[in-house]
């Protein structure tokens, strides 16, 4: 692949993931090889269950415990995302992927799950030919002069404030 990059969507608006798996799915469509890892989640989501008719280039994991960590997180919660940085090392670095998306991997390391520094790591660390796509609210300082590019996703209105639920299809 030309050129690879370090990229991140960050923020607190809506789509961050939703994004990054177009992302994903513009290199599928390139032939290109996906490895999505997916830190604080668990569950059939849209996407997941989407992206199952992708197989052929795109993979997917989950490291957490289908539910999102507020505050201190639980041992479990930090063992599960252990396990995915686990994966996430052998995945990087097993030269088989053009791409690897590690979803919420931004909130893993603003709570605890896993240290800012092993995420530095792969950053400085990652094969040169492979592109990296890091999502999730609260980016470090250092994760952003690593990027090569840095995209903030801003709310600047949505209907969920105004009480309207999540639509199945759209935002699960």
């Amino acid at each position: 692949m030309e050129n690879p990059k370090v990229e991140v969507f960050t923020g607190n608006g809506k789509g961050k993931t939703t994004a990054a798996m177009g992302v994903a799915i513009q290199a599928a469509g390139k032939n290109l090889q996906v490895f999505i890892l997916q830190f604080n989640k668990k569950g059939d989501y849209s996407e997941i269950k989407a992206l199952k008719h992708l197989s052929e280039w795109i993979q997917i994991e989950q490291f957490g415990l289908g539910r999102f960590t507020w505050g201190k997180p639980e041992s479990e919660d930090i063992q599960a995302a252990r396990e995915g940085l686990k994966r996430a090392k052998e995945i990087i670095f097993s030269d088989q992927y053009d791409l690897v998306i590690l979803d919420e991997a931004n909130v893993a390391v603003k709570y605890g799950l896993i240290p800012e520094q092993e995420l530095v790591n792969l950053v400085v660390n990652k094969p040169p030919r492979l592109n990296l796509l890091i999502t999730g609210r609260y980016v470090s300082s250092k994760i952003v002069s690593l990027a090569d590019s840095v995209t903030e996703f801003k709310v600047r209105k949505h209907y969920m404030e105004k009480g309207v639920p999540a639509r199945e299809g759209i935002e699960f």
